[in-house]
């Protein structure tokens, strides 16, 4: 088993990078809010008490974590046989990751889902003993049937409904599509799922389809990836597990207050990944929205807010935006708030200073760029259309290598030959492995942050 570190208290700052001026009349208003969170997950001291969480302003802890590992039993898991060993033994392997204490169960999903450890029902307490009972009845686990993602989400639902824990998530590994249940029993099953818990899914192989595995994980706030030889899932599986064990905070949302006139045109996650969250707002009092952000451990993202304010004077300044993060308080009161920074917008007549790009700014808005136009590059090649794609991959090139993004570029050169970075001038290639074009697709999303 890991030798995890007791968890303290993580401490959140919001950060916020803009430029405020704007030309007389000026309207659009873009900051980068950068939300870290620091003395939390394995990074060691105190462990996480009720008193230490009431001072941080956290709710206090029952239960640190609830975790339930979702595995693709299908027939199609035997085609290679040693796949379903593979999924087995990685299964296991996040097991004796888990620290104890932690609560846990692992559902057999077909087209329909069953629970294989512990029964009735229940999540058991991770210690030596369920470690071991855990892994004996992995060892009994076959493949056959067929592939009802939304059954393995409504099930693993239903357990974490049962447990106290602050930290509720699920890990879900497929191989195949979700060919037996229509996309609209998936799509319900994602939106109930939907702030209840988290999830991590994983694709093997390479006969899954991307938009699934990526759309499960944009729902529920967690990671997407391709794990293309099955032999690598024992440590895909064990990162995961260290990842949610580093958890120490959940259901942190980001508040964005704004003034009369204000409209909030979107809100992005932009680093380590693009998540646009903007139809994801809930109304939170006047003139207030709340935005999911999820789980958080000793970590760092950045959020792209950008706003139209009313249009205004030189000389004019005003408060265009407050960003709070806020977790629910233990009583269900008021929400307590961690962290709080302000987005101003300042009119003037400077050229210099109302046409300058905030670096934060111009950097992310190229990143994002850059995973459309990955997409949109791919769904033009799947559909023939040659001249679209090379146009988008072209200019993926030249955004990854302007914005110093190196894994990106080189999982493009996979699938293009680059001719000219800096204008983006490449050839599509004639033959590109199946595997290289999925990772492209399921990891286009991920962003590097940028350099201060």
């Amino acid at each position: 088993m890991a030798d995890f570190a007791k968890s303290q208290v993580p401490r959140f700052s919001v950060d916020v990078y803009q430029n405020e001026f704007l030309p007389e009349g000026g309207r659009e208003v873009s900051a980068i809010v950068t939300v870290t969170s620091t003395g939390g997950g394995t990074t060691g001291g105190a462990p996480l008490t009720a008193a230490s969480a009431s001072s941080a302003g956290i709710p206090a802890p029952g239960p640190s974590a609830a975790v339930v590992i979702m595995v693709d039993c299908s027939g199609s898991m035997e085609y290679p046989p040693q796949k379903m060993r593979n999924a087995r033994d990685a299964t296991a392997a996040a097991v004796d990751t888990l620290r104890d204490g932690t609560e846990f169960a692992v559902v057999a999903g077909t087209h329909v889902a069953r629970q294989i450890y512990p029964d009735g029902g229940r999540l058991a307490v991770a210690g030596a003993a369920t470690r071991a009972e855990a892994k004996e009845a992995l060892r009994r686990l076959t493949s056959g049937g067929g592939t009802a993602i939304g059954t393995w989400l409504r099930l693993a639902g239903g357990l974490l409904d049962g447990s106290e824990a602050r930290i509720r998530h699920g890990i879900l590994l497929t191989d195949g599509r979700n060919e037996h249940e229509e996309p609209a029993g998936l799509a319900a099953a994602l939106e109930s799922a939907a702030g209840r818990f988290t999830c991590d899914a994983r694709g093997v192989g390479t006969d899954w389809e991307v938009k699934e595995v990526t759309g499960i994980a944009s729902a529920l706030l967690g990671t997407a990836d391709i794990v293309a030889d099955p032999a690598h899932l024992a440590a895909d599986f064990t990162a995961m597990m260290e990842q949610t064990m580093g958890k120490e905070v959940a259901d942190v949302a980001l508040r964005l207050w704004t003034p009369v006139g204000v409209e909030i045109l979107f809100v992005k996650q932009v680093a380590p990944s693009v998540e646009d969250l903007t139809e994801r707002r809930t109304e939170a009092g006047p003139r207030a929205g709340d935005y999911p952000t999820g789980s958080w451990g000793d970590e760092s993202r950045d959020y792209h807010v950008c706003l139209r304010v009313p249009a205004a004077a030189v000389g004019r300044e005003m408060l265009a935006a407050r960003a709070s993060l806020i977790v629910p308080a233990p009583d269900g009161g008021a929400p307590e708030v961690l962290s709080q920074g302000l987005v101003r917008a300042v009119w003037t007549d400077d050229l210099a200073a109302s046409t300058a790009i905030n670096l934060q700014v111009a950097h992310y808005t190229g990143q994002a760029e850059l995973a459309q136009v990955i997409q949109q590059g791919l769904d033009a090649r799947k559909s023939g259309d040659i001249p679209d794609a090379t146009a988008k991959l072209g200019r993926a090139v030249q955004l990854a290598a302007a914005s110093g993004n190196e894994d990106t570029a080189k999982l493009l050169s996979k699938v293009v030959d680059v001719v000219d970075v800096a204008t983006g001038t490449v050839r599509l290639k004639a033959k590109v492995a199946e595997a290289d074009e999925m990772t492209l697709e399921t990891r286009s999303t991920k962003t590097v942050r940028v350099k201060r």
